[in-house]
């Protein structure tokens, strides 16, 4: 049964356990003896098969026909364009069809929706419902459409002039927004699943859908990273044109028209001291900081708030199986608020802005298995609510493991978006292949982000078996700092560069209210194998083998008494090799971290046997 959507409230899924759905205990992996016997209990738990009716529902018999192509012009990264097959004008829309038959299959009790082989346009987004496995079979390539408009037609709720949106979240603050591609919310035992890796779900990200150019990747707006490699720019953008970073308009002059409830003392700090809190990027989270109900988020028509591929909310029983997805407008999955999810043999390919893999947010015993990653962003990052959209709680209780990572920001990442706390995540048997080294290399393989905005926690993190034949980035890259850091950015690899990088000053530059330290322990890596490549004459693996940046107190800017700001504690490192760092100098990096033990590290040919302590 499809729950009811409730816009008055941040708490969406405050219903769950009344539907009969039990969210699990914390797994308890900092006491156990073995923590890996944690890590399999959840692959046990979560790989019981779905079960479905055993009927098809062949999308043609609903109406469906396949569209023919035609070649185009498009962005295929920030910076690159290609030819690329597109839809041609005209072509049938088989938005209706796909809607009619998982509508069929679902009041039948389930089974399973079929898009047979060939080529298929669709102008809307695919809903998924409670016992229906979309499958795609072998050859199968669904076009969606590139026009932000036609996500704005079909959702739930009537937005007026900002069209009919969905119930989403975007960076991980509730939002009304345009719908992803394919969406559920609040189902029960659903699955997208292809044949094969030809079984393609396209989001036409940087196929332009107006005659100046512009694509959804145009939306990203300005660019901010600092010695970035392979992604400088943003797809037909140009300063002034509007995007997530430029100033919106459409959104209240001041926080006192929509939040009158706050001090102005509250106000001020939220805001900001200048215009920028009213980009579509910091208004949400502002909202989110000051109080503002989810009926009044509303973005959508007149907003450059990109919505993911792939958006899964409130869900129980998910699988994510055997399908290729590209050139997707944001995020390639976001599946929010979770339970029991498989991802497994899934091809993640997009190099555009935030072309994040896979994002589970929020979400109790998760599996990612046999999975490719080749993205513009991050390959995985664990995500748990920002500001004060914490109400689903932490991320735990999930399992990443025989996975191949290439291009990204981070190969396994935890954040930034975070507030919510990470917990009981175990990464094993991966392959950082980094195939795109020369060009567009992995910038980290271990990553953390946070800052004293996004706050949180983590705690219970293992990770073991991890080969990076090809190295991760050979140069720093990083992020401004505030003029008063103690931490002098430009030595810092807090962007790219570092094999393992623990960042508690995440883009400090980018929050206005910074009143949440996070809290950072209990990390355990074991046996990463790092290899060298050689570039430009030099023979290297990275620019620093550990950057590990504990939280900055001074950035916090709320009132006084400050909060505690307590370093990282608690991390082994054994059995490693980093191979050569171009920094020589300086291996590593600590800050504010304390009892960091390297036990049998290898970096640059010498051994490491040693505790790393450094005060704040």
């Amino acid at each position: 049964m499809t729950r009811p959507i409730d816009t008055q409230r941040r708490s969406l899924m405050k219903a769950l356990p009344a539907a009969g759905l039990t969210l699990a205990l914390p797994a308890t992996a900092a006491v156990a003896p073995d923590p890996w016997l944690q890590a399999q209990a959840i692959i046990d738990r979560v790989s019981k098969p779905l079960k479905f009716r055993q009927q098809d529902f062949v999308v043609t018999k609903f109406g469906a026909k396949p569209c023919k192509l035609t070649n185009i012009k498009a962005w295929v990264s920030f910076e690159g364009q290609d030819t690329l097959a597109r839809p041609a004008a005209k072509s049938p829309d088989c938005y209706g069809a796909i809607k009619a038959a998982i509508k069929a299959c679902h009041d039948a009790g389930g089974g399973r929706v079929v898009i047979p082989a060939g080529n298929w346009y669709c102008a809307g987004p695919i809903v998924l419902l409670s016992n229906v496995n979309v499958h795609l079979s072998a050859g199968a390539h669904i076009y969606f459409s590139h026009d932000p408009a036609d996500y704005a037609r079909y959702g739930d709720i009537d937005c007026g002039k900002n069209g009919k949106l969905v119930v989403s979240r975007w960076q991980s603050n509730d939002c009304l927004n345009y719908s992803s591609m394919i969406y559920a919310y609040g189902q029960d035992n659903i699955a997208l699943t292809g044949e094969d890796w030809t079984s393609v779900l396209d989001g036409q990200g940087g196929v332009p859908f107006n005659d100046a150019g512009d694509c959804w990747w145009t939306w990203k707006g300005k660019q901010k990273t600092i010695n970035s490699i392979g992604q400088g720019n943003t797809p037909n953008f140009v300063a002034g044109k509007m995007s997530e970073n430029t100033e919106n308009p459409n959104n209240a002059r001041s926080l006192a028209d929509i939040a009158p409830g706050i001090t102005d003392a509250e106000r001020a700090l939220i805001e900001g001291k200048d215009q920028s809190w009213r980009t579509d990027s910091k208004y949400l989270p502002s909202l989110s900081e000051a109080g503002v109900r989810l009926a009044r988020r509303v973005f959508g028509v007149g907003h450059y708030l990109r919505p993911p591929m792939i958006q899964i909310i409130g869900c129980t029983n998910v699988l994510l199986q055997g399908y290729h997805v590209m050139r997707t407008p944001f995020w390639m999955h976001h599946p929010v608020h979770c339970r029991n999810l498989v991802i497994r043999k899934v091809h993640c390919e997009s190099h555009g802005p935030n072309s994040d893999g896979f994002d589970p947010e929020a979400c109790d015993h998760v599996l990612v298995e046999d999975c490719t990653f080749d993205t513009g962003d991050d390959c995985i990052a664990i995500k748990a609510g920002k500001n004060q959209d914490t109400q689903y709680g932490p991320s735990q209780n999930i399992v990443i493991q025989n996975c191949i990572m290439h291009s990204g920001h981070g190969a396994v990442t935890l954040g930034s978006e975070m507030a919510g706390g990470i917990q009981n995540v175990f990464a094993q048997k991966l392959v950082f292949q980094n195939a795109n080294w020369q060009t567009n290399p992995l910038n980290i393989a271990i990553r953390l982000k946070t800052n004293l905005n996004r706050g949180g926690y983590l705690r219970n993190f293992y990770v073991r078996d991890v080969s990076i034949p090809n190295g991760v980035q050979l140069t720093a890259s990083h992020y401004a700092t505030f003029p008063d850091s103690p931490i002098n950015g430009k030595q810092v690899a807090t962007a790219a560069g570092a094999v393992v990088a623990f960042d508690c000053d995440y883009i400090p530059t980018a929050d206005h209210v910074r009143t949440r330290p996070p809290v950072v322990n209990n990390i355990h890596i074991s046996n990463v194998r790092v290899g060298n490549v050689t570039k430009d004459g030099k023979t290297a693996s990275c620019f620093q083998a550990i950057m590990l940046l504990g939280p900055v107190a001074s950035d916090y800017n709320g009132p006084q008494p400050a909060p505690p700001v307590v370093p990282i504690t608690d991390v082994t490192i054994t059995d490693c090799d980093f191979g050569a760092p171009t920094n020589a100098a300086e291996p590593w990096f600590v800050y504010n971290v304390k009892g960091v033990t390297l036990k049998n590290v290898t970096i640059a040919g010498k051994v490491y046997n040693t505790v790393l302590n450094a005060p704040a």
